[in-house]
């Protein structure tokens, strides 16, 4: 009669990659690579770091990228223009903080501000004033001054130009039922 289990088999845990056989790093690496594309699109360098954080070789690491390049995998401006559109629309966000967020993933200067050139000014001030609408419905308790600084913060934390919160707070503030903000006498060039 076999004994009773105590909970668990114990399992063996991976070999480090410094262990590996040139062609089994090769291939841990590639589904390493291919597990993290699965779960979301990603950037060159955020796969890159991921490959040096596991302990593969550089070498090995700008290889397989440059072959995943290669096939379409993975594609930086694809990326930031999927990112763009997605952040904007559903976080809210300006150009500013978009670009800002691509270089942070390791996205090119220049990719990183064509992908963001796709909001135009218009679609920016159009968002900005859905966000302020959405949160002065939260705001009935609290008072003009407050509303307006509360409501700037959260512009300025996502992104959007200091003139174009002013006049879009201004505005909003005044449909809302404002007969006066303190933002009246503020004029931003």
């Amino acid at each position: 009669m076999s004994e009773p289990s105590s909970g668990g088999a114990r399992r063996s845990r991976a070999r480090p990659v410094s262990e590996l056989t040139p062609e089994e790093a090769r291939k841990k690496a590639k589904e390493l690579c291919l597990d993290l594309l699965a779960a979301r699109p990603r950037t060159k360098d955020e796969l890159r770091k991921t490959l040096r954080r596991k302990g593969f070789d550089d070498e090995l690491s700008e290889t397989l990228l440059g072959k995943l390049d290669h096939v379409g995998l993975v594609d930086d401006a694809a990326f930031a223009e999927m990112w763009v559109r997605s952040r904007h629309a559903y976080q809210g966000l300006a150009k500013r903080a978009l670009v800002a967020e691509l270089r942070r993933k390791g996205v090119d200067s220049e990719v990183a501000a064509e992908a963001a050139g796709e909001i135009d000014r218009d679609a920016e001030e159009d968002r900005a004033r859905q966000l302020v609408r959405k949160k002065l419905r939260t705001m009935s308790e609290v008072d003009e001054q407050t509303a307006t600084r509360r409501l700037l913060g959260m512009l300025a934390r996502k992104g959007y130009p200091q003139g174009l919160s002013y006049a879009v707070v201004r505005e909003e503030l005044r449909d809302a039922g404002a007969e006066s903000t303190m933002l009246d006498d503020v004029t931003l060039e």
